[in-house]
């Protein structure tokens, strides 16, 4: 103030008898230059350092840098540039690669078999057996009923067989109806090939198994 400066009057007392606080007169704004400072570096450090967020790139320019700039004055140039509003990259998960399915070129060559379930009125669960043909999709077989265990399975299969021909191979999941010694041992009396498919192809291609694939009901 000229007051301070002119006639040699003390701060304290100008400040009181222009109603100011001493806070406020000793206040001084940042450089423009400053401004630009914090933000080459804002640009920078987020530019190389993507998963960096404030706090990160603060910190280094405090105790990296040595600069002893206030964290709300930069954090207020940091939200200038709209650097918080950046959207963080998402990680991309490694998906296994997948194996194409043969498609048959007779019938009666693979069958895939599957379960699913549903939930009736009442609250009580079912599950159905689904077998196709590779060759023209066509359904084998839909058995329904509360409860398929390994036994239901190999007599369905049998019916089938007695219907339609035996098949060289029958592919299914990893399930627990699947794996039971009861299945592979009428397989191997039957010199029936059990395939397993993989769980990326069981996840990804809904060819690979008889639950998601379309079919044609068996007339």
């Amino acid at each position: 103030m000229n007051a301070v400066a002119r006639h040699g009057v003390s701060i304290a007392l100008t400040c009181r008898a222009f109603e100011i606080s001493e806070t406020c007169y000793r206040y001084s704004p940042v450089l423009s230059d400053e401004n630009e400072e914090f933000s080459d570096w804002l640009e920078r450090l987020t530019a190389d350092k993507r998963s960096w967020g404030f706090g990160l790139c603060f910190l280094y320019l405090r105790n990296a840098q040595g600069y002893g700039w206030n964290h709300k004055m930069v954090y207020r140039i940091y939200c200038e540039m709209e650097l918080n509003l950046r959207i963080k990259p998402k990680k991309r998960l490694k998906r296994d690669s997948l194996e194409s399915l043969a498609v048959p070129e007779v019938p009666n060559d693979t069958w895939p078999m599957d379960f699913m379930a549903d939930q009736l009125a009442d609250g009580r669960s079912i599950h159905t057996l689904n077998v196709l043909d590779d060759f023209n999709r066509e359904g084998q077989c839909i058995e329904v009923d509360f409860s398929l265990p390994a036994e239901r399975v190999v007599r369905s299969l049998n019916q089938i067989i007695e219907w339609r021909g035996q098949p060289k191979a029958i592919r299914v999941d990893n399930g627990p109806e699947y794996v039971s010694g009861k299945l592979i041992e009428w397989a191997e009396k039957r010199n029936i090939r059990l395939e397993y498919s993989s769980p990326a192809s069981r996840s990804k291609t809904p060819t690979s198994n008889a639950t998601t694939a379309p079919f044609v009901a068996n007339g």
